[in-house]
């Protein structure tokens, strides 16, 4: 009885040197299922110090020791794998054979076994995916429990003479068996909490991080502005709990959200020097209210204790901030801090993809615009040409073309680079055609052979004209007989729509750039508004025909 007393006097202290441990950030590392070279070696060097001090603090007994090693060397093993395990046992080992004593070659053999047998039976747990049993302090108990009977017959068949150690077994086996298998347990027991607790933070976080970023996708791509950062400080204000939630630009305060919200008003200029070396400095800034002081700038009254700060980047310039606080009589969490680093990252990525995402509307709206003074010049030209020389021989003709024309340039001039149905696509179409035919007299045939369920359905604007002004100016303006272009839409299974304009010159050269400024404008922007499974292909055969498929989504006119 008084060698468990004793037994159990020394696991208390091992027990209490983990507890101690386990607030420090290295007792992470036991918590991590892949176990990397870094750590295996930290687990050596805990676990083998447990080894040799159970030995130190060992009971004498019989010239042997009574201790509780096998504790240190069995977790060596389960958290270390075989070759750690083997390395703890074999330091707590060959320390045991130093002090002597003749169980010491049995006790050096035993510790090494103990600390192998676990470290194979960890890395057959992690083969059949039960790791998690290694963390099981059932488990551990049981292991400890085998490895120690596996000790006491090491020492009864090796340790001389046998009736000296059949003596000793006898006195020590009970203790030890008992005290290493449940200190074994309570140490896992221990380390399987803490998994839990950093599992358990690591899931809040990562839900939190998710649910801010559904919450705020493509709110900044409008623009960095006050009415945007307001929708995503309210946002992480209602995700992270914290006190107040802020966002400011390099010169003023764009978005605040909870506790000093009245004084804290938007459009104010920065006052803060907390903020404005985070700016300059581009560097996370961090006031806790203790070790680094931390007061409101606008008013003594404020509630607020403490404040973290976080840059915002746009490409390598710092654009703003978002600041975190928390009430002077509340501590403001690792968990929140970590996190508001992330909504840092978050937030620049966003306002970067705004900032592209406007850039590459004002190129589609420039090549838009390009596309139009290509158009209407050569167009105008022509027209004009073509009014001039029916007007005096009917005047009713001539009226309607330069009606058709006014039309035709009007629609140019009101369009944006929206969306528009199909039935306006088509009535723009319509007003060129009928110049364009009365430019050819009877040399040009126009076919429309587009459904009328079709006709609701949106495309991009100036998506079938430019085709249609290629098919006649590339394609029958150069022929002697007369030239037909047939306009068809048909909806596919796969629910989109397939447009096709297609002449019956066969003019089409397949070289680079061919296709005009026009067609590559058209294409370039079918596939940025809708993704590279759409846009426009080219089907000819040479001197027969010439087949341009636009394909698109099909977009309701009410979306």
């Amino acid at each position: 009885m008084s060698l468990i007393l004793l037994l159990t006097q020394q696991m208390s202290l091992y027990m209490v040197i983990v507890y101690l441990v386990s607030k420090t950030p290295l007792f992470k590392l036991f918590t991590e299922a892949a176990t990397r070279l870094p750590h295996k070696i930290y687990i050596y060097f805990i676990f083998s110090s447990f080894c040799i001090m159970a030995t130190y603090f060992g009971e004498q007994t019989n010239d042997a020791i009574a201790n509780t090693r096998a504790m240190g060397a069995v977790l060596g093993g389960l958290l270390g794998g075989p070759i750690t395990g083997f390395l703890v046992g074999l330091t707590g080992g060959l320390h045991r054979y130093s002090m002597g004593g003749f169980t010491d070659l049995a006790c050096a053999i035993s510790t090494t076994l103990e600390g192998l047998s676990a470290g194979l039976f960890s890395y057959y747990l992690r083969r059949i995916g039960q790791q998690e049993l290694i963390y099981s302090p059932l488990m551990v108990c049981i292991i400890t429990f085998i490895a120690e009977i596996m000790q006491m017959l090491v020492i009864v068949s090796v340790a001389k003479p046998f009736d000296d150690a059949w003596l000793l077994v006898q006195q020590i086996a009970l203790p030890m068996l008992v005290i290493n298998s449940i200190g074994a347990a309570l140490f896992m027991s221990i380390i399987r909490d803490q998994k839990a607790m950093y599992d358990k933070m690591s899931s809040v976080f990562s839900t939190q991080s998710l649910r801010i970023a559904e919450r705020s996708v493509g709110i900044l791509s409008t623009g960095f502005n006050e009415e945007s950062c307001m929708q995503v400080v309210k946002i992480v204000k209602q995700e992270t709990q914290v006190g107040a939630v802020a966002i400011t630009d390099t010169e003023k305060l764009l978005a605040f959200c909870g506790i000093g919200d009245d004084h804290h008003i938007a459009g104010t200029p920065i006052s803060s020097q907390l903020t404005q070396d985070a700016i300059e400095q581009d560097k996370v800034m961090f006031a806790d209210g203790v070790n680094m002081p931390y007061s409101c700038s606008i008013s003594n009254d404020c509630r607020l204790g403490s404040c973290l700060v976080i840059p915002l980047r746009s490409d390598a310039e710092v654009i703003g901030t978002i600041k975190l606080y928390e009430p002077k009589k509340k501590l403001f969490l690792n968990i929140n801090r970590s996190l508001g680093e992330g909504l840092g990252r978050l937030l620049s990525n966003q306002i970067l993809y705004g900032r592209f995402a406007a850039q590459q509307n004002l190129l589609t709206q420039a090549e838009l615009k390009l596309l139009q003074a290509q158009v209407n010049p050569h167009f105008l030209f022509n027209a004009l040409n073509t009014i001039a020389a029916i007007i005096r021989r009917d005047p009713n003709t001539a009226r309607q073309l330069i009606q058709n024309l006014s039309q035709f340039l009007r629609i140019n001039l009101k369009r944006t680079t929206g969306l528009v149905t199909l039935a306006d696509e088509l009535e723009h179409i319509d007003s060129y055609l009928t110049i364009e035919k009365a430019r050819f007299i009877d040399k040009l045939t126009v076919i429309i052979e587009i459904p009328d369920n079709l006709l609701h359905f949106k495309l991009p604007a100036f998506t079938l004209q430019p085709i249609i002004e290629n098919a006649v100016k590339h394609g029958t303006s150069n022929m002697l007989e007369p030239g037909v272009i047939t306009v068809r839409g048909e909806q596919l299974a796969d629910a989109s729509i397939r447009l096709s304009v297609t002449d019956n010159a066969g003019l089409y050269q397949p070289k680079a750039q061919s296709e005009g400024l026009g067609m590559n404008i058209v294409d370039k922007r079918i596939q940025n508004m809708f993704g590279s499974q759409f846009g426009v292909a080219i089907d000819f055969k040479p001197g027969d025909y010439t087949k341009v498929n636009i394909h698109l989504p099909i977009l309701e006119a009410n979306v």
